[in-house]
């Protein structure tokens, strides 16, 4: 049975809606689909295609909407739904974000003239998204600003044998503080006020916590390094150690940290899952390689693109002027060697 015919905005009806396909970057990664005729609503256009998205996604990694008229954060909303029904709500956050429609944010608000380096979505939890989707709202009015890309189908071969092996049989720990002062509250982290919410989510989560003070809590967590792709079996870097690792952050912010609170006070750490600490150099690296191997491609309004987030990773060039991308996620795995 073919796939019900796509909507043009007004037409009441279904036409012919040609798209054209081509590949960025090498090795086949990021498919651009562009819509070859005007008004092609999305979330028309991928009504019934499901599955085929999901074999372009297994092969490219992302696949970016171009052309598309997509007008609106409930008009995102509506096409991310044609790919993963049930979008997910954001726990154990690591970012402030603000929901402007149903289960569809902001993009991480984070200080616009800093790189946000390349990572998995939530690869610090025990549970992440499948799929992530992004929405270009408003491209940065000045320069920058692009969400580049890598593929850690080729970024987990270059990562040195050594460094691979001991992070898979150790896993990664995570050390995290919340508070009004240091990094984000707990009450925005875990979206609720009950200290009793946030305890059973640990229980459950396999969290050790520590209440500190008046209204700072500390959580520690092992996590995995790597993690299997549910459809394609392939197995690939997976974790937050060079995002949260001290050498993340600008030197003399660490440094002041550090003197104030102590390497298991700072605001996010990680560690070898055995609790030895990180290198400096191995975690850099990393971030290195990410860098040097991201693709990036240039907002226009309405783009909207899809990224596997197990066979890519995403981050955000630094940027002037006024931009907002918008994202939601869908396809919830759980990690239950970790629980």
């Amino acid at each position: 049975m073919s796939a019900p015919g796509p909507r043009r905005r007004g037409s009441g009806g279904t036409v012919a809606a040609p798209v054209t396909r081509r590949t960025l970057g090498p090795d086949d990664f990021v498919l651009l689909v562009e819509a070859a005729v005007p008004d092609l609503d999305l979330a028309g256009w991928l009504t019934g295609r499901r599955a085929e998205l999901l074999a372009d996604l297994d092969r490219h990694a992302a696949v970016f909407f171009r052309g598309f008229d997509v007008r609106s954060a409930d008009d995102f909303g509506r096409a991310a739904r044609e790919i993963g029904p049930e979008l997910l709500g954001y726990l154990e956050r690591a970012a402030p974000r603000h929901e402007v429609a149903e289960k569809v944010f902001t993009s991480t608000e984070f200080n616009a003239a800093q790189w946000i380096p390349l990572h998995h979505e939530m690869s610090y939890s025990h549970n992440w998204p499948t799929h992530l989707f992004f929405y270009c709202a408003q491209p940065a009015t000045g320069d920058g600003g692009a969400t580049p890309l890598a593929a850690e189908r080729v970024i987990t071969p270059l990562i040195p044998a050594e460094v691979r092996e001991r992070f898979a049989r150790d896993g990664v720990r995570y050390v995290r503080n919340y508070g009004p002062h240091l990094d984000l509250p707990w009450q925005e982290a875990f979206q609720t006020t009950d200290r009793a919410e946030v305890e059973a989510y640990c229980a459950a989560s396999a969290t050790e916590f520590t209440w500190l003070g008046s209204d700072g809590l500390r959580t520690m967590a092992r996590r995995q390094a790597t993690a299997t792709h549910p459809r394609t079996g392939e197995t690939v870097w997976f974790n937050h150690a060079h995002l949260f690792h001290v050498s993340n952050m600008p030197p003399e912010v660490a440094g002041a940290l550090l003197r104030e609170y102590g390497p298991e006070g700072l605001p996010r750490n990680a560690y070898h899952g055995d609790g030895e600490p990180i290198a400096d150099e191995v975690v850099t690296g990393i971030r290195e390689l990410y860098r040097q191997h991201a693709l990036s491609v240039p907002w226009r309004r309405g783009d909207v693109l899809v990224v596997d987030n197990f066979l890519a990773t995403h981050g955000r060039e630094p940027f002037t002027g006024d931009r907002q991308i918008l994202v939601a996620m869908s396809d919830l795995y759980v990690n239950r060697s970790v629980l």
